[in-house]
């Protein structure tokens, strides 16, 4: 069933506690509530929406990509994919959206590009045409680097995300079984605890640097209608309440829903 707009809440938003909110409805764009939402600072692995959203630009999901050594100068979180092994494009998506892979991110980038650089020009193509003039990105998984991008710009990538069916059926995993080059399985959990605790909840993207903080992209459904959620700049304590929060209150719910 297709999302109905929301409608602006009747009670005021809740305070913030993190550095950067806003809230949006995926099916038009309307923002919500935004709190410095045009404050440039880092997103950490929240960006990798946008990594996918070039992946999926390439196409060809079916292609062999062969891991190289560079691929593994991602730490700290890897799937220790072993150089000169290869697997489908279309599975490392789902790895890296799962489970936040920092070498699946390279991997993608390298094989739909040529190159990584070659591939960020294209992120940062990418995000011109999705309106995010606030937005420079210089790797494709949101390690500490000279980029930013904002909790506005976040949410408009969030929305062509969730407007792409396949996205939207990777970020709503809550695991996934990941076959690794040697036969074996590996299972790998969603970093989204949201996503593992509440039904209505669909996933999205989680993130954390030092320099960004702890970030989450959250997006739901409940009643016929969609929200998004970005929050940048939160803590470990927080981020999760902080999320639902705006959740529960761009859905008129109390919070016990």
């Amino acid at each position: 069933m297709q999302a109905k707009p929301l409608a602006q809440p009747e009670v005021a938003a809740p305070a913030p506690s993190c550095a950067a909110v806003c809230v949006i409805d995926p099916r038009n764009g309307h923002v919500l509530y935004k709190h410095n939402a045009h404050a440039r600072r880092q997103v950490a692995s929240t960006q990798k929406i946008v990594t996918a959203l070039c992946v999926l630009d390439t196409g060809n999901l079916g292609r062999m990509a062969m891991v190289t050594a560079q691929d593994e100068e991602a730490p700290p979180c890897k799937l220790n994919l072993k150089p000169g092994t290869s697997y489908r494009r279309g599975d490392l998506l789902r790895a890296m959206l799962t489970g936040s892979f920092n070498d699946v991110a390279l991997t993608l980038a390298r094989d739909t590009a040529g190159s990584v650089d070659a591939f960020v020009s294209r992120m940062n193509a990418r995000a011109r045409r999705m309106r995010m003039y606030d937005t420079h990105f210089a790797n494709p998984n949101g390690l500490p680097a000279q980029q930013y991008s904002t909790a506005y710009d976040m949410a408009l990538a969030a929305c062509y995300a969730y407007n792409n069916p396949l996205i939207r059926r990777c970020i709503n995993i809550p695991e996934y079984k990941f076959r690794m080059a040697d036969g074996t399985w590996r299972t790998i959990k969603s970093t989204n605890k949201l996503l593992r605790q509440y039904p209505w909840v669909q996933g999205m993207k989680t993130g954390y640097t030092n320099a960004a903080g702890k970030c989450l992209i959250s997006c739901a459904s409940m009643d016929g209608h969609s929200v998004i959620v970005v929050v940048l700049g939160s803590t470990n304590s927080h981020v999760w309440n902080e999320s639902l929060k705006y959740l529960r209150w761009a859905f008129g719910k109390s919070s016990d829903a």
